[in-house]
């Protein structure tokens, strides 16, 4: 008996039905990116470890689907790397992985492309990406990223720019019930030196962006294992309790970090997004300030946003700032970016657990040709050619059939009419359009069948 096949854990198929309203988000957010100016690309599934390790943090590390090498991998390997474990054997057996995400390989198709490229370069890409991560409610380890990214300028209007079209976006998709968390890794070291974990700078943003996952006692309490002592925890706490509106919590800030040359750069940069997304008329009560944002990517320098569903119970679903050395591991010098991430499987389930999935009338083809017998089908083929060549999304049943099944078939896909074919409509050149949610049916030539069905795509 053959076994039932099965996917591997974290991936998914998606049917027709899904594939409709998957593609309603991407065509609604490529809409917004090619309105911003931003241009497509795509890079390869895998890229060379060399390219991935090292970007992430150790914990994205850990997470990166590795591909072994082709034919005999184990040919490199000896009996002291079995015993060393897998950071000895892992090099020898894989050179290459899925990429974990759509920044570093953009960052690294600059760098080889860099020649061709004009500066500021605005690029949006869609494509999956794949993370060793535990498959749980909106979390996948093969997951859609939608990106936009400006490389070539350091000017904040770019944060500004995005951060209107992340608006402009969710306008779009009638999806209103969010907010945009921002924060900069400058105001972040501020707060670390505040605290007296300059030192430790990388580990205690790792630990500050788990507030909102494991509450303030424990991440106060994994601050204190890396050295924070108890004035830096009630500095804080102080920091934490700040309120009000953006720039008095700001200012608040600036009054805490003294004379931090580094966490007050990042307070004016904060300051300097905010006046700019104004300008633009996208300053609204849905963006705030957010001093806990950390981000766990430990590439972002500069601005940081994140936003987060305020209904649902759902993680991230766009994310993104500031990267001004990404390409600089590669060899390219002084190419700053700045980038945003559209988490498509995130907002899918937001929307459908919301039901914000506009209904399409005609989801299939518009209208099913049914013919009659084997004359009726030869002459629907040439029918059919003048409904596509007017722009009709039509098919035929291609065999015989009864009617009954023709129907049955147009009723199960949704196809709202069909044309009757038969010897009699042949003489006349004159067809039955049944409309299959009311049954209203009524005879055209196919130049009037042509014209009604336009008419009601319009």
């Amino acid at each position: 008996m053959a076994q039932k096949p099965s996917l591997p854990k974290g991936t998914r198929d998606f049917g027709p039905e899904q594939m409709f309203k998957r593609n309603y988000i991407i065509d609604t957010i490529k809409d917004v990116f090619k309105k911003y100016g931003f241009m497509p690309l795509e890079t390869p599934a895998m890229e060379n470890l060399s390219v991935l390790t090292g970007k992430y943090g150790d914990e994205g590390d850990q997470l990166l689907f590795r591909v072994l090498n082709s034919g005999d991998f184990l040919s490199k390997v000896n009996d002291d790397d079995y015993a060393e474990g897998y950071k000895s054997l892992s090099p020898k057996i894989t050179e290459k992985g899925l990429k974990y995400d759509l920044t570093v390989p953009f960052a690294r198709y600059v760098v080889m492309n860099q020649t061709e490229v004009t500066f500021p370069f605005k690029r949006y890409q869609i494509q999956p990406v794949w993370r060793a991560d535990r498959p749980q409610k909106g979390r996948y380890r093969e997951f859609y990223q939608c990106d936009a990214d400006i490389v070539g300028t350091s000017s904040l209007i770019c944060e500004a720019e995005l951060l209107a079209m992340v608006q402009e976006v969710y306008k779009k998709l009638t999806f209103d019930a969010y907010e945009i968390a921002i924060s900069n890794r400058k105001v972040l070291e501020g707060i670390a030196e505040a605290c007296g974990a300059k030192e430790e700078f990388s580990r205690f943003c790792v630990i500050l962006d788990k507030l909102d996952k494991i509450g303030k006692e424990k991440v106060f309490s994994e601050l204190e294992s890396i050295g924070v002592n108890e004035a830096g925890l009630k500095t804080l706490d102080s920091i934490l309790s700040l309120t009000g509106h953006n720039i008095s919590k700001l200012d608040a800030l600036a009054e805490i970090f003294g004379t931090s040359e580094i966490g007050q750069n990042g307070i004016s940069e904060v300051k300097e997004t905010l006046d700019n997304l104004s300008l633009l008329g996208f300053l609204t009560d849905k963006v705030s300030v957010d001093f806990t944002l950390a981000r766990g990517l430990s590439y972002y320098t500069g601005m940081i946003y994140e936003v987060k569903p305020t209904t649902v119970k759902m993680g991230t679903i766009t994310a993104g700032g500031r990267y001004d050395n990404l390409t600089g591991v590669f060899g390219l010098q002084g190419i700053s970016g700045v980038g945003v991430s559209f988490g498509i499987d995130r907002i899918y389930d937001t929307l459908e657990e919301l039901n914000l999935f506009p209904i399409s009338e005609a989801k299939y083809s518009k209208v099913l040709l049914v013919p009659f017998d084997e004359e009726a089908q030869r002459h629907s083929l040439q029918l059919l050619c003048q409904l596509r060549n007017a722009g009709i999304a039509s098919e035929v049943y291609p065999e015989p059939a009864k009617m009954k099944k023709q129907l049955g078939y147009a009723d199960k896909k949704g196809i709202p009419f069909v044309l009757l074919i038969g010897s009699e409509e042949i003489k006349q050149q004159r067809y039955t359009l049944k409309y299959m949610e009311t049954g209203n049916q009524d005879m055209f030539t196919i130049e009037d069948v042509i014209t009604n069905l336009q008419d009601e795509q319009g």
